[in-house]
This record gives structure tokens, sequence and C-alpha cells, in this order.
């Protein structure tokens, strides 16, 4: 035990920045991965206790005032139901800020459907005007029990009494309307579109789309005006946490997959070139066990020790981690599953760094007590005909005989280039991330985001009074008119976003990545959430039904819809109008010009005039990705570290193979500078190779996995953007030059060694 202690210590001398960088390469995958299981819980647990806790329906239908709503309950699969209850559309207002929002009419916390309660108490009859909001709807209105919302353009007022968690979806501005409860006298006093909302309870609840065409079968196409289901509020509310633990976890296993093999690259190197020490272990009397046991406890320690290291950071600091990681992991820390996986997450990558371990280690077992002879021809092999070629055009030596070196073993060459290539390409995949994520930010009208502004007016003001106070702007550089409406897909199953933008003499720029733009009657751009949902493609025509008029369009391309899924129809909306001349505008999107502030665009149209106007900045989908690119930043820190582990384990072996040779080139009268270039200029042959391979495979496989997350989530395929070309050859520019800086040192050293030294290694 004393002789393997001494073994092991005396090698952890030898190799003192490769076990530093592989307990700190393990603590940032283990972080890593457990941050990936942190945003997995805080995107399903809270959305899904609410439902559970509330009795959530699975399936919401809307319907006009007249109908008959109380018919649902008696539906097929049906167990409870939450309803029917009157809605009002109205706007309220709070300290300058508006939110469009639906009154709905109760009394009574029902058992379907039942509001929790955040913050103060439930609606009383002794207050008619009192009102409880749901609460990401308060937060956004500064608001809290006890204090008084406006109704703009009434003298009006209503008392907020309480706040309540609900898992319907949540409020969107200009998209979807907030959540307010109130008695049922307060929403008939309110003048806004009256409806009835009804939530339904399955036996199954995946069996919602049988539950919608049932009620559409029942009440009437014209009857139902919007359905929202369980699957929807649960992807809504999980938003981009899913993603974040998504990209967390690939990058994880990936970098896990990438340091085990750094590992095991680094302990073969190793055995090759103690093959003479391992020899007279077992000559003294150490068994091929012993030997395997030596490197396999002196990594599984390194492992160890930065699995522990990352599990005690994440449950001491993961809580204070800036923005959405930090919320995650302090609502993680109290859900039942943490300790397990605070304690199974370091123990699985402990064990599958050990098996890798082992693997490399088992070939330090079957070395012969008696080393055998070794050849007598160069390590480096004959000169290939290209390399007597170089050397007769008289190019340097030192550079021939390194490029010569790095590749004249086929089998261990390719080895060393794929393992270094693996964390590279890696690297190229995350850097692609934060290029995509810029490209929302930097050219929106590339990816659905052409307009910056969603403006609507209250009923005092006619279309050309809106339209003339919108172009009269200096920072407004165009104008489009909409409407958007909810139509039932066909089967009448479900409802889409049906939307009318621009008109054909000033027509909505969309930038199809399919296809081409909308320009002739009955034609539309589609998302690629609605193309999945009727499982149509470009070029197909789609029947959907608005009320009870019947609506036909030809798909002639795919538009990015990064909002309601990719479950979108975009055409003119004088096409919409040729079908129902009545359709009035009810939006307006503004295209700002470069350098305008949305913000403060937003806030000076609302406060110019005087409320009549509200406007709200377009969500930018990247907004809610900005965690990841701190998230790439610390992948790219552990993917280095990885890879400086592979460049260590290049360069100890290109040294331990070149010592033999060592004697030969003194005698042929290179100097030890020459020698030097020689190890150097490997070892940058080697890291080029890596980064024409890892770049060469890292920019279509980082555009093959953005755009398979964007088909997905219904976005759409197009929205991957890679790195310019000059940012990918300066980087593997600094690749290339930081692995030859990085083996001048021990190169050096290794040529101004002793002639008797170099003997005795070889003997």
């Amino acid at each position: 035990m004393r002789a393997a202690l001494r073994w092991a210590h005396a090698d952890l001398r030898s190799h003192r920045g490769e076990a530093l960088f592989i307990v700190l390469a393990t603590a940032g995958i283990v972080i890593s991965l457990l941050l990936a299981t942190t945003l997995f819980e805080y995107a399903t647990n809270p959305w899904q206790r609410v439902f559970t806790q509330s009795q959530g329906p699975h399936v919401w239908i809307r319907t006009g005032p007249s109908a008959d709503a109380d018919r649902l309950a008696g539906l097929d699969g049906v167990t409870s139901v939450a309803g029917p209850y009157p809605t009002a559309a109205t706007t309220l207002a709070s300290r300058g800020t508006r939110a469009s929002v639906e009154l709905r009419g109760t009394v009574d916390r029902p058992t379907t459907g039942r509001p929790l309660l955040a913050s103060g108490r439930w609606l009383d009859p002794g207050t008619p005007d009192g009102v409880v909001l749901e609460s990401g709807l308060a937060r956004v209105l500064w608001v809290q029990p006890g204090d008084t919302l406006n109704v703009p353009g009434t003298a009006r007022t209503l008392i907020v009494l309480g706040t309540a968690d609900s898992a319907e979806p949540r409020y969107n501005p200009g998209e979807r309307p907030g959540l307010v409860w109130a008695l049922p006298s307060a929403v008939r006093h309110t003048d806004g579109r009256g409806g009835q909302v009804t939530g339904l309870r399955l036996t199954d609840p995946d069996d919602t789309d049988y539950a919608v065409q049932r009620a559409v079968t029942l009440l009437g196409a014209k009857a139902i005006t919007d359905v929202s289901s369980w699957q929807q509020a649960r992807s809504e509310a999980q938003g981009g946490n899913r993603l974040l633990g998504q990209v967390l976890g690939l990058f994880g296993l990936a970098a896990l997959l990438a340091a085990a093999l750094a590992v095991h690259g680094a302990i073969s190197t190793r055995v090759r070139g103690h093959l003479r020490d391992i020899s007279v272990l077992k000559a003294i009397g150490f068994t091929p066990g012993q030997v395997v046991r030596i490197f396999l406890l002196q990594h599984v320690a390194f492992a160890l020790l930065g699995a522990v290291l990352a599990a005690a950071l994440t449950q001491a600091w993961g809580s204070r981690a800036p923005g959405r990681l930090g919320d995650a992991v302090g609502v993680w820390q109290g859900l039942p599953g943490h300790t397990a996986a605070l304690l199974g997450v370091p123990a699985a990558v402990v064990l599958f760094i050990a098996a890798t371990t082992g693997l490399a280690a088992w070939r330090a077992g079957q070395v012969p007590p008696v080393p055998g002879l070794r050849a007598a021809a160069p390590l480096g092999g004959r000169l290939s005909g290209l390399a007597r070629g170089a050397l007769g055009l008289r190019l340097p030596s030192a550079l021939v005989l390194g490029w010569h070196k790095a590749f004249a073993r086929r089998p261990r060459s390719l080895t060393a280039v794929a393992r270094l290539a693996l964390p590279l390409l890696l690297i190229v995949v995350a850097m692609s991330a934060c290029t995509t994520i810029d490209r929302f930010h930097s050219k929106p009208d590339q990816v659905g985001l052409a307009t910056a502004l969603t403006v609507r007016a209250d009923r005092s003001l006619s279309d050309p009074d809106v339209r003339a106070l919108l172009d009269g702007g200096d920072q407004v550089a165009g104008v489009y008119p909409g409407v958007e409406v909810a139509a039932l897909v066909p089967g009448q199953t479900g409802t889409i976003a049906l939307r009318g933008l621009g008109t054909h003499e000033n027509p909505y720029p969309f930038a199809p990545v399919e296809g081409r733009t909308p320009s002739g009657p009955d034609e539309a751009v589609a998302g690629q959430g609605l193309l999945d949902l009727l499982d149509v493609r470009v070029g197909d025509w789609v029947r959907m039904t608005v009320g009870a008029r019947p609506q036909v369009l030809h798909i002639v391309g795919r538009n990015i819809e990064p909002e309601n899924g990719g479950r979108t129809i975009s055409a003119s909306l004088d096409t919409l109008r040729e079908n129902d001349p009545k359709l009035a505008t009810a939006l307006y999107q503004l295209r700002l010009r470069p350098g305008a502030d949305p913000h403060q665009v937003a806030a000076e149209l609302t406060k110019t005039t005087q409320g009549h106007l509200s406007a709200h900045v377009v969500p930018n989908p990247a907004d809610g990705l900005s965690p990841l690119r701190g998230v790439a930043v610390a992948l790219i820190a552990v993917l280095a570290l990885i890879g400086l582990i592979e460049l260590l384990t290049a360069i100890g072996g290109t040294l331990r193979e070149g010592e033999r040779d060592l004697p030969a080139l003194r005698a042929i009268g290179l100097t030890p500078r020459q020698i030097t270039a020689i190890t150097v200029t490997a070892t940058g042959c080697t890291a080029l190779a890596a980064v024409v391979v890892g770049t060469a495979l890292g920019v279509p496989l980082a555009h093959w996995l953005i755009d398979a997350q964007g088909r997905s989530s219904g976005t759409g395929a197009g929205i991957a953007q890679g790195p310019s070309p000059v940012f990918l050859l300066l980087f593997g520019a600094a690749a290339v030059l930081g692995a030859a800086a990085l083996a001048v040192l021990p190169a050096a050293r290794a040529a101004r060694r002793r002639f008797a030294d170099t003997l005795s290694m070889v003997g």
C-alpha cells in the first residue's frame, strides 16, 4: 500500500496541471447537469402544482353570450365543469400602466378551476367593485390588495381585494388579456365585449381534441370563439426555462463524454510512457489488479473532488445566481426530489468517468513484468515521399519533421485529433447558439419580428383618426392595420390564430424562410406549428372557420412565428375582408426607424393620445433566453479545460515518442531550438487538424440542432445563425497558436535534456 501511495503521489506531482484541469472540468460538468435538472423541475413543477391544487380544467371553451354553455356538462368524458362564467373584455390602468383584461364573473371559488389565493381575500358581495387579479397581471400593473384600478375612458374604478394563482395561460401584452375575477354584476356593468367561458375537466387529459370536437357539434361553430388546452398553458408556463434546461443538459452530457475521452486518452498515453516503471512494479510483487487500481483510484479521486465541489457550490451559492437561474435553484431546493438529484447527478458523473478510466487502466494491468525490447526503427517511422520532397525544396527541417511526427502514426494521430476536435466542436455549437440569440435582437425582421409595437385604440377613435396619429410620428417608419381572430381548424378540434396584416397597397413585410410572400388573393403564410397541427405543407390549401364563416387560404410560404407556438396563419387584411366585408381593424403593427427605442415610443404614444391608444412592445423570444449567454460562456470555459487536458496529453505523448529520436536529431546537427520547433510544430499541426474538423462538423451540427429545436417549438426552422467566417478564422487561429505556445516550455526542457538521461529512458 505504501508503494502504491508513493507511486500515485509521484505521478500527481508530475501531472499537477492535468489533475487540476480534470477536477475543474468535472465540477463544471456536474454544475451544468445540476442546473439542467433544476430548470426542468422549475419549468414544470410550479405550474403543475397550481394545476393540481386548483383542479384545473383540461380545456377552456369561450363562447358567445347567447350560447347555451350549460349543455357542455353533459359531454362524454367530462367529469366536472367550471362555469359557465360571464366575461367582458376591457382595459385596466394603474400608475401609468395599462393592460387588456378579461373580467370573469363569479361569486364563490369553485371546486374545479379554483383560484389559489396568493394575497388578500376573495370577492365579497359587500364590495361590488372589488376584484381579484391573477398574480402575474398584478405584478405587471404594480398593484396589491387595497389599491385602486381605473377603467380608461370612464369614471369607474375597481378595488383590488386580492391576487390569486391560476393554471390558465398568463397575461401577454398585446397578445392575451389578463385574468380578473369579479362579481357578475360588475361584469355586466362593464362596457366591453361580452361572452362566456367554460372549463371542462376530462377523464382522459389527452382527449382534449375529441372534447372540443363534441363541443362544436353540440353548440355549433358559430357559438365558439376560442379554445385553449392544458397542454398549451403548460408549454407557455415553461417558457424558455425548459429550453435552457435542454441546452444545459445536452452540453453537460456532451462535455461529460469529452471529459471521459480526455481522461481515457491521458491514462493511455501515460501507460505508454511508463511501461518500464509498470514492469518494475510488477517485478517487485504488484498484481495486475493493484496496478489498475492505482490509476483508477487516482482519477476517480479527481472526479469525486470535482463532483463534491460542484454539489457544494450549487447548494450554497446556486440560489444567489442572477435572474432566472437563481430563482430556479431557490425553488428546486424546496422540492421533494432535491436531495436525490443533488446526490444522484454527481454520483452518476463519477461512475461514468470511473468506467471510462477503468477501460484505460486495464491496459496497464496487461503490461508484462519483463518489458520487451523496443523496435530499432525510429519512433517516427520512415519519412514519407511528401516529407522527403519538402526537405528537397529546402523547407525548414523543423517544420517538415514536426508535420511528419504529427501524422506519422495514423491510428494514434487520428485518435488524438478526434479527441481534441470534440470539445472544439461543442464550443462552435455554443457560439452558434449565442449568435442565433443575437440575430433576434440585431435582425428581428428576419425572424418574424418585422414590427416593434402593437397599438390598439379605444372606441372613441375611428380608423382614419388612428392612422393620422400614427403616421405623424417621427420615429414610425410604417403602419400596418390588422386584425387577429381565433379560427377553428379543420375537424374542429382546436383553435388557431388567424391574422390579417397590411393591405395590398401597403403589404406587411413578411420574411418567409420557405416559399414566397403572399401577394395575390387568398394567399397566406403560416408558422411551423400550424403546418404540423394540420399536417399540411407550403402549397396546400387550408379551410378554417371564423364564427359561422368559412375561410379558405392558399399557403404560399412558411414564416418564422415566435408567438402562439407557431400555430398562426397570416394574410393581408384585404384578403380577410373579401370574405367578411364587415371586418374592422382591431390593431396596428408599427415598424420603427433604426435606432428608435420601442419602449420610449410606446410611452410617448400613450401619453400624447391621453390614453386613447394603448401601445405594447412586441415580445422578443430572445429576451427570455438572456441567461443562455452566461451559460454558454461557462460551458465554453469547461470545454476549454477539457481541450487543455487533451493538449497536455498530446504534448506528453509527442515528447515521450520523441525521446529515442533525440540523440539522432542532435547527431545530424539540429540545435535544441530546432528540436523544440519540431515538437511545437507537431502540436500545432494536431491542433490545426482538430480545429478544421471541429469547425467543419460544428457549424452544420449547430444549424441542425437549433433548427430542430425551432421545429419542435413551432417557431420553425431557419432561425439558426452561425458565427461569421472571420470570427471562426480568429477562433481557429487562437486555438492553434495557444496549443503551440503551450508546447514551447515542455518541448524546450526535453530538447535540453542530457544525453545520458535520454539513454536511460530509451533503454
